[in-house]
């Protein structure tokens, strides 16, 4: 396909952000038939056109008056890294010259797509590449669809298969860009979108209280994972700025409120930092947030190190004693070994190396 610029289209006004109706009295004002109208959307959203060129069952005529209304600024792919164990990182470009990051995983019976939220993150976590960037913005709604629609067709080229699930971990805090996330969900579970089972998409937060009771009041049919990484909140603290103002009492009350309005799957996320959170005393703690919260699962993540954090991976001997303690008190626990940490595509990595870091100071946990 043709490569996607804000230049594409002469107008400005991006056509991916009309509805369907808001099309048709284009199409009306036009003298064209109603047929039309359903061409281009599917060009839009089934298709994926990256630009009006694209849609080569349109006339020319019709296409350069699309071109003189509207724009369609579609992300393009800016770099890809192939790492040994398959996974696929890849640098998106958006119109205005931005970079975000996403990631294609396969593993044995699925293929997943990591996507991000926003260019860069406000959040500063201590541990996180992108926490050590400055936030440029949010990405738009139909940005975050060009990524898994990109994703998906790497993993049909590579593959042969398409994405089975999305994960909401990439760059940013997918809750502080609250309207958009829940807008590409809806189209990429749309029919006439990509069609995929809401069912199949996680979205990861740091854990902004306000915004996981209104995913409850709203009614989402996604699952959600609260990166947690440590269970007291002197720990979280340090680690996570934002729990100074979104304490554990909050983020229990709102997972809480989550599950009674929805029944959707929790999961806990908690990576493993030597000589910091990995304690039996540690696991104590998360076993007590754990029987607090209606979650599903805890995911033990090993640390992926980052060139401007002092934190390391604990040995397999004291992962295995965290481990075989939490089975020992029934918590359905899996520790989850990361994958494309030879591209630093791995959890917590993605950094956009190609663009300058704003922050180059590396942290200390304390023990």
């Amino acid at each position: 396909m043709a490569e996607s610029a804000k230049s594409k289209g002469k107008g400005s006004r991006n056509i991916r952000q009309m509805g369907y109706t808001d099309l048709e009295d284009f199409f009306l004002s036009l003298d064209e038939k109603k047929f039309r109208v359903r061409q281009v959307w599917e060009w839009l959203w089934q298709k994926h056109a990256l630009s009006f060129a694209d849609m080569t069952n349109l006339s020319k005529e019709l296409r350069q008056k699309l071109g003189d209304n509207f724009t369609l600024p579609a992300l393009s792919i800016h770099s890809t890294q192939y790492s040994s164990d398959g996974t696929v990182k890849s640098g998106f470009k958006t119109h205005d010259g931005h970079l975000c990051e996403g990631v294609l995983i396969p593993t044995e019976h699925r293929y997943t797509a990591c996507v991000s939220s926003q260019i860069g993150c406000s959040l500063s976590c201590r541990f996180c590449a992108t926490g050590y960037m400055e936030r440029q913005r949010n990405l738009e709604f139909d940005e975050i669809y060009d990524e898994v629609a990109l994703i998906n067709e790497q993993c049909e080229r590579i593959y042969g298969k398409k994405l089975s699930n999305i994960v909401f971990m990439g760059m940013g805090e997918p809750l502080l860009n609250y309207k958009n996330v829940l807008k590409a969900i809806e189209r990429i579970t749309a029919e006439d979108g990509l069609a995929m089972s809401p069912r199949r998409i996680t979205v990861s937060t740091a854990g902004v209280a306000k915004m996981i009771r209104q995913l409850g009041d709203d009614k989402v049919k996604f699952k959600l994972a609260l990166s947690l990484h440590a269970a007291n909140d002197t720990k979280r603290n340090e680690i996570m700025p934002i729990n100074e103002t979104n304490n554990l009492k909050a983020l229990i009350d709102a997972l809480n409120h989550f599950y009674k309005e929805t029944k959707n799957e929790i999961t806990l996320e908690y990576i493993l930092f030597n000589n910091f959170n990995d304690s039996l005393k540690d696991a104590d703690e998360l076993i007590k947030v754990y029987r607090q919260v209606p979650a599903d699962l805890v995911n033990i993540i090993e640390y992926n190190p980052i060139d401007f954090a002092k934190f390391e991976k604990p040995t397999e001997k004291r992962m295995t004693e965290f481990m075989d303690y939490l089975a020992k008190n029934k918590v359905n626990a899996r520790l989850r070994k990361s994958r494309g940490k030879d591209i630093d595509a791995a959890c917590g990595q993605l950094a956009n190396k190609t663009s300058e870091l704003g922050k180059t100071e590396p942290v200390e946990l304390k023990a």
